[in-house]
């Protein structure tokens, strides 16, 4: 399997990426091996869909990093963002 997942930041940001060791991943990014989230921690995960082929995965996550892609996700997430007092743009 392969994964997109969604990352509540600390610092109120939303971060996508994708894995085919989700349970490997997220502790990469908990524990501040990861670049990109290592000064925004702590993390958590709040979002995972699963994918057959690498490819869909990585369709999924780079529609979900466009504008389009963002806006649908807040849309689908809203109650669960609410109550992580995630501000809504």
């Amino acid at each position: 399997m392969y994964y997109v997942y969604i990352l509540h930041l600390n610092n109120n940001q939303l971060y996508t990426g994708s894995t085919a060791d989700l349970k490997r991943r997220y502790l990469e990014h908990k524990n501040g091996k990861v670049v990109s989230t290592k000064n925004k921690r702590p993390v958590k995960l709040i979002h995972y869909e699963g994918y057959f082929l690498q490819s869909d995965a990585i369709r999924r996550e780079k529609f979900l990093k466009t504008a389009e892609g963002k806006r649908l996700l807040r849309q689908q997430l809203r109650d669960m963002l609410q109550n992580i007092n995630y501000k809504l743009p």
